[in-house]
């Protein structure tokens, strides 16, 4: 079976930040960083070089491939910040309609800035993803 290549790292997650270049990007990122140690009650850490998780859970499928991840996390990229939010959004279209401006994947949301979206929806959706995964893989 191939090695999880996303993995909890040592690296400072504020120096991670501080180097974004972008202020009103480094700013959301900070915000996030709150909101989602709120929702979770753990710590940000490092999730390879530039994923910024909270929490961990260990999965196992089916199909007998298993690892570990982080609960709920984001990550600055150059066209958006990426918020992952498990297991998708099959559950939250209500939420997600009154979300605001975004775009969203299997198990990512794709925001410009936060000031595009309702933080409180956003809140909502994390704390319902992270009390999902808790409750499938404790």
């Amino acid at each position: 079976m191939a090695e999880q290549k996303t993995k909890p790292t040592e690296q400072s997650v504020e120096s991670f930040l501080d180097k974004i270049a972008d202020e009103s990007v480094r700013d959301d990122c900070t915000s996030l960083v709150k909101l989602m140690k709120k929702v979770t009650g753990a710590k940000p850490k490092m999730w390879g070089a530039s994923i910024v998780g909270f929490g961990q859970y260990h999965y196992k499928y089916e199909s007998g491939h298993e690892g570990d991840s982080c609960l709920t996390g984001f990550s600055p990229r150059k066209q958006n910040i990426t918020v992952y939010v498990m297991p998708g959004f099959t559950e939250q279209t209500d939420l997600l309609s009154k979300l605001g401006k975004h775009k969203a994947g299997k198990g990512c949301l794709y925001i410009k800035r936060l000031a595009d979206v309702d933080v409180k929806v956003l809140e909502k959706m994390i704390d319902h993803s992270v009390k999902h995964l808790l409750g499938k893989y404790s």
